[in-house]
């Protein structure tokens, strides 16, 4: 596709978006619709399966331009899409994180200014009145550390993500592992821009045991302990 950058200058300009899924069957196809108007606009959406038994892969068939199986985990799975895409600009979107009008322009926006990666503030869709403060704690966690989480809808330009040999094959903590390599190459940008991601995993488990859940295993990996036995303690 060729576009006009915020500068003024013409240039080919092609996002592929990146959704990993697994048994998504209740929200796939309102996910998928939402990005309708980037698939309009000549851009591309591949989604990665995991092995979902409930037909997702079906359901999003329509509504993106592949669809295909690749080996289970979330890190797997992006590197599989990523492999495939044909874009300029890579966007790793969970099937839960909606992106905000206007983001293809912001996008376009970044990369026109030199931009070789980043993400999206965020902010938690849900009943709970803490929702906004965690959304709040999470952006400014990210601006002070330069570490960007998978439900900010990281992004990185196609050609440094594959120069830097993708994801780590782990099974959590891969996007605070790909942040650490991205900031040794250029510092993220953070737009303001806010992507609304689900609060389910909050609601399930609980909102406070949630929180402290996940910085005794962010802290625990600053430490040294493997992805393993963390992603065994977050189950």
């Amino acid at each position: 596709m060729t576009g006009t950058h915020s500068d003024g200058e013409s240039g080919p300009w092609r996002l592929s978006v990146v959704v990993p899924v697994l048994d998504e069957a209740a929200g796939i196809v309102a996910a998928l619709q939402a990005l309708a108007p980037l698939r309009a606009q000549g851009h591309e959406v591949i989604v990665v399966d995991g092995g979902s038994r409930d037909g997702t892969p079906a359901l999003a068939a329509p509504w993106a331009d592949r669809v295909v199986a690749g080996p289970r985990g979330r890190a797997r799975q992006m590197n599989a899409g990523a492999a495939l895409a044909g874009g300029d600009l890579l966007l790793f979107l969970h099937a839960d994180t909606e992106l905000p009008a206007g983001a293809e322009s912001s996008l376009r926006a970044a990369v026109a200014g030199g931009a070789l990666w980043g993400r999206f503030d965020v902010r938690i869709a849900g009943a709970s009145a803490w929702f906004p403060v965690i959304a709040a704690l999470m952006n400014a966690r990210s601006r002070l550390t330069g570490i960007a989480t998978g439900d900010q809808a990281l992004f990185v330009q196609t050609a440094l993500f594959r120069r830097l040999g993708g994801y780590a094959d782990q099974p959590l903590m891969e996007d605070v592992e790909l942040s650490r390599r991205l900031r040794g190459v250029a510092a993220p940008i953070c737009l303001k821009e806010r992507v609304l991601t689900s609060g389910r995993r909050w609601e399930t488990r609980g909102v406070w045991r949630t929180i402290v859940l996940m910085w005794r295993l962010r802290w625990a990996y600053w430490r040294g302990a493997s992805p393993e036995v963390l992603a065994r303690a977050y189950k």
